[in-house]
């Protein structure tokens, strides 16, 4: 079996809370006046924690712990967790920007890097300066860099401003010559933070291509991104961190959706298994929306073959004609999975009286495991009048029942999870 090209071995990361010099002996000093008679540190930091009804049971922090796993040439790896969990602080490890407290990471190959916007750019130097600079932190020669050259500025858009010092340069601007940079010199090993997080659209999808690419080239990828959709088409293992220990590596798909039934998403919103609305002056309005057992129960978490209904709940008033229904639901943070409107349904359709209304919806029993959100439009003539984008969510969790080597195992592809019958038949099969 080959070596891998990367090799964590119980690898851990500590650093120490509270204060650090200020600068000069005068804040210093301040400093510590304000400390003695108990008030607020006059240059702490914005963001940083400063309730002094609470006190902390240590001076140290361990950002990672005991860290273990290899990658192979070629691999494109996701590392998974929610923010805090130590995703950053790992890359920045690997990448030699700080070093571990315990334990030993080995790379073999150069390196290229792109963590925290501006990291390995030198303020000073302009746009072209930089990206010497980094060929030759690369171990490049100016020749190859300049073969290059054409290319980086291209693909990062800055022909305009490549002999402007990068400290003018926008965090946008910085971004796109930081990955292209990181992505055109031909590194063994690419480190991307959060690439995603910054850019448009457009620049986003050519980042994307651009590590397809790289991938393909037989080079390795460890990629952090919040975007899951994006990480699972571009990964083949992931790693998921959680308050920096290592919970689970391998396959992506399961790396994903134990992160996602775990409640890993740091960005849930107002979503939930109930929600009701206050009235306004509409005259056809949503009222109320929750995901229920066949019971009725309302729940966050459903196992396989249990029964999961959608209910919706609205008011007219008026008499009102061609007002629907639409649902659409998502799965673990990608795309549209499925749509329906209640006009499939001639009873539910014409003219009604005004009043309270419900409707209920099953869903169907051949979804995967995973993470659900679901958004509900209230419809009129086939258009929405009002909306409720990922407003429901819930779990469904296949633990409950041995998946070894069955067709429904997250690890399967696919998005279905069909109960499908199969038998044998008299062989040449009848025409």
């Amino acid at each position: 079996m080959a070596k891998p090209v990367i090799k964590v071995e119980n690898l851990s990361k500590q650093y120490r809370l509270g204060g650090y010099g200020s600068g000069t002996l005068t804040d210093d000093l301040k400093r510590w006046w304000a400390n003695a008679r108990g008030k607020e540190d006059p240059f702490i930091i914005i963001g940083e924690s400063n309730d002094r009804s609470v006190a902390s049971e240590s001076q140290y922090v361990w950002s990672l712990r005991d860290i273990n796993f290899e990658v192979q040439q070629g691999e494109v790896v996701g590392l998974i967790g929610k923010n805090g969990a130590g995703k950053s602080t790992l890359l920045k490890v690997l990448s030699k920007v700080t070093g571990p407290t315990l334990g030993k990471a080995y790379l073999k190959g150069r390196v290229g890097s792109m963590l925290e916007v501006g990291t390995g750019f030198h303020p000073e130097l302009t746009g072209r300066e930089n990206i010497f600079l980094n060929g030759t932190i690369l171990g490049m020669r100016k020749k190859e860099v300049a073969k290059k050259l054409d290319d980086i500025v291209e693909f990062a858009g800055v022909a305009r401003y490549l002999e402007t010092p990068v400290k003018r340069y926008s965090s946008g601007m910085t971004v796109r010559l930081a990955f292209a940079v990181a992505a055109h010199l031909e590194p063994e090993i690419l480190l991307v933070d959060e690439v995603l997080a910054v850019g448009d659209a457009e620049f986003q999808k050519k980042c994307l291509g651009k590590m397809g690419e790289v991938s393909k080239e037989g080079r390795t990828i460890l990629f952090v991104s919040h975007n899951l959709g994006s990480m699972r088409r571009l990964c083949n293992r992931g790693v998921l961190l959680q308050n920096g220990e290592m919970a689970y590596v391998g396959n992506i798909d399961t790396a994903l959706e134990k992160y996602l039934n775990s409640g890993g998403t740091d960005d849930d919103g107002d979503a939930s298994n109930s929600v009701s609305f206050d009235l306004n002056d509409s005259m056809v309005q949503l009222t109320e929306i929750a995901v229920e057992n066949s019971q009725g129960e309302g729940k966050s978490t459903y196992y396989y073959g249990e029964k999961i209904y959608v209910n919706i709940k609205y008011v007219a008033r008026q008499d009102t004609r061609n007002i629907g229904i639409r649902i659409a639901v998502s799965r673990n943070g990608e795309t549209l999975f499925l749509s329906q409107d209640t006009d499939i349904e001639e009873e539910l359709l014409g003219k009604k009286a005004a009043g309270e209304y419900a409707v209920r919806v099953a869903m169907p029993g051949f979804l995967k495991s995973g993470l659900y959100t679901i958004s509900v439009y209230l419809m009129e003539v086939g258009v929405p009048k009002e909306e409720k984008i990922d407003i429901l969510k819930f779990v469904l969790d296949d633990s409950n029942t041995d998946t070894t080597n069955k067709s429904f195992a997250s690890d399967k592809p696919g998005i279905l999870r069909p109960h499908l019958t199969w038998e044998y038949v008299e062989f040449p099969v009848p025409v």
